[in-house]
C-alpha cells in the first residue's frame, strides 16, 4: 500500500468549504457503551406473591425448582426469622423491581437474612439490612457444591459481619461461579458501632471460591475506630480465577483484597495453576480492571488504622491489576500493594494519588502507572469523583491497554482517542477532537490531512481517525472536523 498523501490544510479547507455549500454530511455516531446493570427480564415460570413474614418464610421453604417469589412493596421486621434457600433455581425479588421500596430487616436480631446453600439461586432487587452476622451467606453443604449465585441490584446496609459470605460448609465442595453484580453494600455511622470482634466486617468476603465476578458495585463506609476490618472486596483461602471489575469503592480501611494469609486451610487444584509457587498460595491469578477506590472520610484517616491499603496482594499468585484509580485526600500506606514472595501480579496502566508499594519479597511486573497524581487530574477530587478532567494530560491517551481491557469504569469503550488512557476512567473526547485535548481547532484538521486517504488496519493509521467507520479517511470525516472545529480569529 502507497502511504498517505499530505495534503496541505488550505487546499483541504477549500475543498470542505465547496462540499459544504451542496451536502450535508452524514457520520456514524461511533460506538455506545451498553448499560452494565439492565433490569432483570420478567420471571419466566412460576411465581408465589408475598406479602408478609410469615407467607415470605413458608414461600422460601416450600419453592419448587424454577419458581420466583415476588415480595410486594415494604418493611419486614424478620424477628429471628431466616431464609434458607436449600433448592436450586429458585429467585427471590421485590416485585416492582425497586430495591428501595422491599426492606427486609434483621434489627440486629436475626443472625442471617438469607442463606444459600443450593445452586442458581438468585437474589435480587431487594434491601437487606441489620442482620447480627451476614445479611447474605453462600455455603456449600453435604449435598455439593453450591454454584452459579446471582446477588444483583441489592441494597446491603449495615451487617453485623461480613455483607456477603462465601465459603464452603462441607468438606470437599465448594462455592462457585457466582455473581456479586449492581449492588451497593455499606456500613454507615449508626452501622459502626454494632460491630464486634475488633472490627471482623467487610463488604464481600470469599474463602475457597472459584470463577466469582463482582462488578458494577458501589461498597463503602467498611473501617472502625478501633480494629482492622477486611477488605470491601475480599477473596481468599484458595480462591480462584476472581473477576473485579467496574466497582466503586468509597471510604474502606482496605479497598480491594485478593490473599491475605501466608498459611490456612487454603483450597489447591489439581491442575496446579501457580507452577513457579512455592508452599502455600492464597489466591490463585484472578483480574482487577477498572475499579476506582477512593478516601476523603476524616474520621477514617484518624482511626487506628486509617486507610491502609487501595488494591492489596497478599500471597496471591498470577493476578492483574489493570486499569484502576486509586485516589485519597491523605496518604494511605499503600495505594497499590504486593506482598510476599507468592505474590507476582502483572500491575499495568494504573493511576493512583500516593504510592505503588512492593513488600517483603513481592516482584511485579509493573508498566504504564501513574503514581502520586493530583487530585486536580479528577472533575472532582476531593469530593471523589475520578473521572479523568480535560486536564488530565498525564493520563488521556498514554497508554496501551492489554487485550484484557476493551472498556472503562462506566462501560464505555477504550479507546476513546489516539490511544488508551491510564486508569479507570477513558475520557470522553469529542469525535472530531482528533488530539482529545478538548478543542476542535486546526491542530484536528491537520491531522486528519496528514493521514488523508489512509486505510484502517494499515500500521499508520488509527482507527480513530476514521470518524466515520467506514474504513477510510475521506472528505467526509474531515468535514466533520471542520464543521465543529473553531480556528484562529474565530468570535
Amino acid at each position: 500500500m502507497n502511504p498517505p498523501k499530505r495534503l496541505p490544510t488550505i487546499t483541504i479547507t477549500l475543498c470542505l468549504l465547496a462540499l459544504l455549500t451542496v451536502a450535508e454530511s452524514s457520520v456514524a455516531a461511533g460506538q455506545t457503551a451498553q448499560a452494565p446493570c439492565p433490569p432483570l427480564p420478567p420471571p419466566s415460570g412460576p411465581t408465589v406473591n408475598v406479602s408478609s413474614v410469615v407467607e415470605l418464610r413458608d414461600a422460601v421453604n416450600g419453592a419448587s425448582s424454577g419458581t420466583t417469589i415476588l415480595v410486594a412493596d415494604g418493611t419486614y421486621h424478620l424477628d429471628g426469622t431466616y431464609l434458607r434457600f436449600d433448592t436450586p433455581n429458585v429467585t427471590l425479588r421485590s416485585a416492582n423491581g425497586d430495591r428501595q421500596a422491599v426492606v427486609l430487616d434483621g434489627d440486629y436480631v436475626t443472625t442471617e437474612i438469607v442463606q444459600i446453600v443450593a445452586s442458581h439461586v438468585t437474589i435480587a432487587d431487594l434491601t437487606l439490612r441489620e442482620a447480627y452476622y451476614h445479611p447474605i451467606h453462600v455455603m456449600t453443604s453435604e449435598d455439593g457444591d453450591t454454584t452459579d449465585t446471582l446477588i444483583y441490584n441489592v441494597h446491603i446496609v449495615d451487617p453485623g459481619e461480613q455483607a456477603v459470605k462465601i465459603n464452603p460448609a462441607a468438606a470437599g465442595t465448594y462455592p462457585d461461579d457466582g455473581v456479586v453484580a449492581c449492588s451497593h453494600v455499606e456500613l454507615t455511622d449508626a452501622g459502626r458501632p454494632h460491630i464486634r470482634n475488633s472490627c471482623y466486617t467487610g463488604g464481600v468476603d470469599a474463602h475457597q471460591a472459584q470463577g466469582w465476578s463482582i462488578r458494577d458495585n458501589r461498597i463503602e463506609g467498611f473501617w472502625c475506630p478501633t480494629g482492622l476490618s477486611e477488605h470491601g472486596i475480599h477473596l481468599w483461602r484458595g480462591c480462584r480465577d476472581t473477576l473485579v471489575e467496574r466497582n466503586t469503592l468509597r471510604n474502606n480501611a482496605r479497598g480491594i483484597g485478593f490473599g491475605l494469609d501466608r498459611t490456612g486451610p487454603g483450597r489447591t487444584y489439581a491442575d496446579d495453576p501457580c507452577p513457579e509457587a512455592s508452599g502455600y498460595v492464597d489466591h490463585y491469578g484472578g483480574l482487577i480492571r477498572n475499579n476506582v477506590v477512593f478516601a476523603n472520610d476524616d474520621d477514617l484517616f484518624s482511626s487506628q488504622y486509617g486507610f491502609d491499603c487501595g488494591i492489596c496482594l497478599w500471597n496471591a499468585c498470577g493476578a492483574r491489576v489493570l486499569h484502576n484509580t486509586v485516589g485519597s485526600t491523605q496518604a494511605p500506606f499503600s495505594s497499590i500493594e504486593w506482598r510476599f514472595s507468592n505474590t507476582d501480579p502483572a500491575v499495568l496502566n494504573n493511576l493512583v494519588t500516593h504510592n505503588l508499594r512492593p513488600r517483603d519479597g513481592a516482584v511485579a511486573t509493573i508498566g504504564g502507572n501513574v503514581q502520586s497524581a493530583p487530585l486536580s487530574l479528577f472533575v472532582d477530587g476531593q469530593g471523589g469523583d475520578l473521572h479523568l478532567a480535560a486536564n488530565a494530560v498525564d493520563a488521556i491517551d498514554q497508554a496501551a491497554a492489554p487485550a484484557d481491557v476493551v472498556d472503562d469504569l462506566d462501560g464505555d469503550p477504550r479507546p476513546s482517542g489516539l490511544s488508551d488512557d491510564v486508569g479507570a476512567d477513558e475520557y470522553a473526547c469529542r469525535r472530531a477532537d482528533i488530539t482529545c485535548d478538548g478543542t476542535v481547532d486546526a491542530v484536528d484538521v491537520q491531522a486528519l490531512a496528514d493521514h488523508w486517504r489512509c486505510q484502517v488496519g494499515h500500521v499508520d493509521c488509527n482507527p480513530w481517525y476514521d470518524i466515520d467507520d467506514d474504513g477510510i479517511v475521506t472528505v467526509i470525516d474531515i468535514l466533520r472536523v471542520v464543521a465543529e472545529a473553531t480556528f484562529a480569529g474565530d468570535q
